[in-house]
């Protein structure tokens, strides 16, 4: 790929995450979960924005899984888990740009059926 092109990917994916990131705000009660996917692996964290502390995060390069839909399914069990672990049960869900199909749905989706409420 060109790398013209990658910058101008890369420059529309800020100017959604901007626009979307204007609208939600995480708390201590219902923080927001920001997610993150690369080409190889998929990363997520529970954000309490007001005072800019991570609450829980989950690394899916860590537990050696790759960013493709059964392994994301898995990394969102075990997040779902520590959310529930910590008392967080209602979440902001903050897709960082990406569009709310593929891998970011299969998380999201996998979050409702462990009992995150978003």
């Amino acid at each position: 790929m060109r790398e013209s092109v990658q910058k101008k990917k890369n420059m529309l994916r800020m100017k959604r995450k901007k626009r979307v990131r204007g609208k939600i705000r995480g708390t201590a009660e219902r923080p927001r979960v920001s997610v993150f996917r690369s080409n190889r692996h998929f990363y997520a964290q529970a954000i309490d924005d007001d005072r800019g502390h991570t609450l829980a995060s989950i690394d899916g390069a860590k537990m050696g899984l790759k960013a493709n839909k059964e392994d994301v399914k898995k990394v969102a069990a075990a997040f779902a888990d520590e959310l529930k672990a910590k008392g967080i049960e209602v979440i902001v869900f903050d897709r960082n740009g990406y569009l709310y199909h593929g891998v970011v749905a299969s998380f999201g989706d996998t979050l409702r059926e462990h009992g995150i409420k978003f």
